[in-house]
């Protein structure tokens, strides 16, 4: 239990085992043993390497429980393997806390997804388009944009996982099984239009992967998927219209706005639904490749969202006297001192 707990620490820091044992005072060699569990550290050197990997000392002796199942990951293709160890260190830790949250209510307040699958195989892209449509439909979604993302997936039974990776080697987002719930992981920093296509994309991920043909390419497919979740083709042509001939810049940033779809994705979901032609569509990024905006837009970026949801619930267990402060602030990830100023608000 301690070697792979410690591993998983590790992991998660992104030390290798010279670094933590620079750090700590002992060998790498000494890390790996620890690692393998052929030897324990001692108690001054169980506390430096707590505190160097930002866990608590309890944390290395908790049971292993969580194992990432149907994992599923979009990532760019230079992403080194440390750092995809990190990411998963990472969301395993928060993982386990949702469990442990979860297997403490009598009643867990979160029931699982409760979605009509495909019935039968979706055979085109358009197929993937109307799927998705329905999914909007059977969530009562109209046809106006999705404010808040994370809360809709939330409300719908799904665990939502944030993680700041770095600008570099970064990881889009991943979706797996924990049990019986869905999990989707993004980021919480950096363009919130595309963590918001991300999280879509997983939802895509989680409802297609076994109902596609086998001509089609998922992750085409899981796009097509997230464009239209995002921005509906009614609304994009009440938007801009049936038909055009070219897209103007500062219409597109404003369909970025309400919609919170990248300008680049409404350039796409526009050539997708045949509004605009082939040679609109190459006109277009080509102009967005010239000036630079293919990284980073033109005019105000959109927010990234943040998802509250277990914090509440922390506190709501500890308002039904399921939980003491102890435990409330072992599953918020602070010390005693920090919980109460969080929970009283700086006041006591």
């Amino acid at each position: 239990m301690f070697g792979e707990r410690f591993r998983r620490a590790r992991s998660a820091s992104g030390l290798s085992m010279k670094e933590l044992g620079d750090s700590v005072g002992v060998s790498a060699n000494m890390i790996k043993k620890y690692e393998h569990g052929e030897s324990m550290p001692s108690s001054p050197v169980l506390i430096r390497l707590a505190k160097t990997l930002g866990v608590k000392s309890e944390y290395f002796f908790r049971p292993n429980t969580i194992v990432l199942g149907e994992i599923q990951y979009r990532k760019r293709a230079s992403l080194p393997k440390k750092t995809l160890h990190k990411i998963e260190a990472e969301v395993v830790d928060q993982a386990e806390r949702w469990m442990e949250l979860k297997n403490l209510w009598p009643n867990f307040p979160i029931d699982s997804p409760n979605l009509d699958l495909p019935v039968n195989t979706l055979h085109t892209y358009e197929d993937v388009e109307m799927y998705a449509n329905s999914i909007r439909e059977k969530w009562g979604l109209g046809s106006q944009g999705i404010t808040d993302l994370t809360a809709l997936l939330e409300e719908h039974g799904y665990i939502v996982i944030m993680i700041s990776y770095a600008s570099e080697g970064m990881c889009d987002g991943l979706q797996a099984v924990i049990e019986d719930m869905p999990i989707i992981v993004c980021q919480s920093n950096g363009d919130g239009t595309r963590q918001r296509f991300t999280m879509a994309h997983e939802l895509a991920h989680h409802l297609l992967s076994s109902s596609l043909d086998s001509n089609l390419d998922e992750e085409l497919c899981c796009h097509r998927f997230a464009g239209s979740f995002l921005l509906p083709l009614d609304s994009l042509k009440r938007e801009i219209g049936e038909k055009r001939h070219s897209l103007e810049i500062a219409e597109l940033y404003h369909l970025k706005q309400r919609y919170g779809i990248s300008m680049q994705a409404c350039i796409r979901r526009a050539f997708d639904t045949e509004i605009i032609s082939q040679t609109e569509y190459t006109n277009v990024c080509k102009l967005f490749s010239s000036r630079g905006w293919r990284k980073q837009e033109p005019g105000e970026p959109y927010r990234c969202e943040q998802s509250s949801l277990f914090t509440r619930l922390v506190y709501r267990a500890l308002g039904e006297h399921i939980i003491g402060e102890s435990k409330a602030a072992e599953l918020l990830g602070k010390n005693l001192m920090e919980f109460h100023a969080d929970r009283f608000m700086g006041k006591e």
